[in-house]
């Protein structure tokens, strides 16, 4: 994969978004359904209460959140592709790495399948390693760059949950 220019590699971050969120689009309404009593009954007592609003979540209104995102990660896409201008374009791109492994924890935590995680780790693990490998080769980014970015991507955070409010109020249940 050496061949691919940097550009095109850093344009692949939308499709593998896309392709990974749309797993989850398509199957966490029907699968919070399905397995709401189960994962609550799983989880911490704390966290219950939270996780129960969080299961009330339909395909559409997850949608919404998917695409505030994708609005947002476009034009820092477009910054690092053709300007090289990477960091913010790196911390969405490390948080995405870390979010792998959230969604293989929730599985073998569960013992079942969550919803992203196949792409999780089929499309976003070797598309962040590759990527992840060309930037730190051509000497585009240091370890310390990526270090750093990990708190700069968890700002994603706020985006993502104003998303998912955002869903609730224009996408009813």
């Amino acid at each position: 994969m050496d061949n691919i220019s940097v550009s095109s590699l850093v344009w692949l971050f939308l499709v593998a978004f896309v392709i990974h969120d749309m797993e989850e689009v398509i199957w966490v309404g029907p699968w919070a359904k399905r397995n709401r009593q189960k994962v609550v009954a799983a989880v911490p007592v704390r966290m219950k209460r939270s996780l129960t609003q969080m299961l009330n979540i339909t395909s559409s209104q997850f949608a919404v959140a998917v695409l505030l995102e994708f609005i947002v990660f476009v034009p820092f896409t477009l910054m690092a592709a053709e300007q090289g201008g990477f960091f913010v374009f790196l911390s969405f791109n490390t948080l995405f790495f870390v979010h792998v492994f959230t969604h293989v924890a929730q599985s073998l935590y569960l013992k079942m399948y969550t919803p992203g995680v196949v792409t999780a780790v089929l499309i976003v693990l070797p598309y962040s390693l590759l990527l992840f490998k060309r930037l730190l080769s051509e000497n585009l980014v240091t370890w310390g760059e990526i270090l750093l970015s990990l708190p700069v991507g968890l700002l994603v955070l706020p985006l993502v949950l104003a998303g998912h409010e955002l869903g609730k109020r224009l996408v009813k249940s």
